[in-house]
């Protein structure tokens, strides 16, 4: 659910004008205007409330993996906008993933003024699903147009749908599409390339073969391993 985008309180500089005083200038853009900005892209970033608090300074590692994994986001933030690949987490439930994408998502917004969006896999196929209104004349294309246009996209849960014709077919216009453009994107999964017991589904499994060659070129892959932290956080909780 996206953020609801509340008005700051009146400038002090500006007096809710937008513009302030500048010595030997007239009048300049006031800097409320820009924070103004970033408050509104945030609340257009679709993030959802559980993961609001998410940043890097709450992303504690336990083991080099994680340590690593964080150290890719440091350095995509320092060095965007002069990137051209994005990053594919992948990791069993509970290692930080989303956490750290969303991070990286809010960093772009808030140190770099540029847009971005987040959706869980799950729930961007439920809205395409139902998008068709005839009343208000919506469609599939309402809501793409954001997803295939972002800046950045965060692609939450990537593979966790059964992977029907038609599951592939979006994935596979949403990935091709950002691919072209050369829009950055960042994907999370809990599949991993191999599988680690027999009968156990892979990446390319649930996405196919071409696809998951395509993150190839489009990401990074970034693989973290650990405890689920939520699991270990309710242990502690109830320990007595």
């Amino acid at each position: 659910m996206k953020a609801q985008f509340s008005p700051p309180e009146l400038c002090p500089n500006c007096g809710g004008s937008g513009w302030e005083p500048a010595d030997g200038m007239g009048v300049r853009r006031c800097h409320c205007m820009e924070r103004l900005r970033i408050q509104r892209l945030l609340a257009e970033a679709r993030i959802p409330k559980r993961y609001e608090h998410c940043d890097q300074a709450s992303y504690l590692p336990n083991n080099e993996s994680q340590k690593r994994a964080k150290l890719y986001v440091q350095r995509f933030v320092e060095k965007y906008p002069n990137i051209d690949v994005g990053l594919l987490f992948l990791g069993n439930c509970g290692v930080g993933k989303t956490h750290l994408a969303v991070a990286l998502l809010k960093q772009v917004i808030e140190e770099k003024g540029d847009g971005g969006i987040f959706y869980d896999f799950r729930d961007l196929l439920r809205e395409i699903q139902s998008s068709w209104n005839s009343v208000a004349q919506t469609s599939e294309l309402d809501v793409l147009r954001p997803v295939l246009e972002a800046k950045i996209l965060v692609l939450d849960e990537l593979g966790a749908n059964k992977p029907t014709e038609w599951v592939r077919d979006t994935i596979a216009h949403i990935i091709n599409c950002r691919y072209n453009e050369k829009k950055l994107t960042i994907f999370t999964s809990n599949y991993l390339d191999t599988a680690s017991k027999p009968g156990e589904e892979t990446l390319s499994d649930r996405i196919g073969v071409r696809l998951r060659s395509r993150l190839y070129e489009m990401c990074r892959e970034v693989e973290i391993q650990g405890l689920d932290f939520r699991r270990e956080v309710k242990k502690a909780r109830y320990h007595f």
